[in-house]
């Protein structure tokens, strides 16, 4: 029997080829001599794809969008290697009956702890002892005294999965927790803000793990930022764009908030000199989920979506704009 195909438009691990190619063709047009024509030779049969974000593609960028979609009219299922999905058009895949899948639970932890990691950073300024010592500033005079993490209320933008288990670590380690998004969540007892700028004057922490895309791109804008306040620090590993960087910077600059903490950016890899540059703030190269473990765990969720769905069972983790009927 003659194995379908399945689109990779973009370099994703070793670990995803290789589950698929039991069940499937996988078709690598960036890795023949006209991906035009390779496009063109699947088009008319196509029915899957699967694909990432840069930071999991090798820095490489594709949108599935609208126009994308539409090259392919037998298009089934696009699976989407990471639980952020904003590199694909759901309203548009929902529109042509497409369905999205992601990976979600498998990297929640993991992300939860390097959001975790990168505020205790952050507050207790472990970077930058690391270099004091380093420098051998260490045998002239002790490191300076950092902040607390005591007595601080941390409000938490985006409160799924991976909001929640930061949630979860914060009270282990005493910290107050508020939440704001979408609406009020029945099954949890913390404070809960329908307006974002309430939170932030009535927290120092605010940590961000809402999902990206158009309708939270530039949602942490100058207003939020002085509602936080100058002993604030922001935390983001969600999506870059949902923080206004050239705000950010600005509210850094002037002394309007104290730090932050950013494993995303709005156009990576390329990430602003003058945030480089601020010596108080913490930068990771959006490595949130990247373990070998969750990595590999990610790509059987891939995997096994389309192996469900081509069997005709059903994805196992559609989103929410493209629910599976049936």
């Amino acid at each position: 029997m003659t194995k379908p195909d399945v689109l990779m438009p973009v370099p994703l691990p070793a670990s995803l080829g290789d589950g698929l190619a039991r069940d499937f063709n996988v078709v690598r047009p960036f890795e023949t001599p006209d991906p035009e024509a390779t496009l063109a030779r699947i088009a008319p049969t196509l029915r899957f794809i699967a694909t990432g974000v840069p930071v999991i593609a090798d820095g490489v960028s594709r949108p599935i969008d609208a126009p994308y979609m539409a090259r392919f009219p037998r298009l089934e299922l696009v699976a989407n290697m990471g639980v952020g999905y904003d590199n694909i058009d759901a309203t548009a895949a929902a529109a042509r009956g497409v369905v999205v899948t992601n990976t979600p639970d498998v990297l929640t932890e993991e992300t939860a702890d390097a959001a975790f990691g990168l505020l205790l950073a952050v507050i207790r300024q472990l970077p930058q002892a690391d270099r004091y010592l380093r420098s051998g500033k260490w045998l002239d005079k002790a490191f300076p005294l950092s902040a607390s993490l005591r007595d601080r209320v941390m409000g938490i933008v985006g409160l799924g999965r991976i909001g929640k288990a930061i949630a979860r670590r914060g009270e282990a380690f005493g910290l107050k927790v508020a939440y704001h998004g979408r609406r009020r969540q029945d099954d949890v007892a913390w404070p809960f803000y329908a307006d974002l700028a309430e939170m932030a004057r009535a927290c120092d922490i605010l940590m961000i793990s809402t999902p990206g895309g158009p309708g939270t791109r530039g949602l942490v804008d100058a207003r939020i930022l002085d509602a936080l306040g100058p002993s604030g620090v922001v935390i983001n590993i969600a999506r870059g764009g949902i923080v206004d960087e050239d705000a950010l910077i600005a509210a850094l600059r002037e002394r309007r908030i104290w730090s932050a903490g950013l494993d995303v950016y709005a156009d990576e890899p390329r990430v602003p000199a003058e945030l480089v540059a601020m010596e108080q703030v913490v930068l990771l190269p959006h490595v949130g989920s990247a373990t070998g473990p969750t990595r590999d765990a990610m790509a059987r969720l891939v995997v096994d979506n389309l192996r469900a769905f081509a069997r005709g069972e059903g994805p196992l983790t559609p989103v929410d704009e493209t629910p599976w009927r049936g």
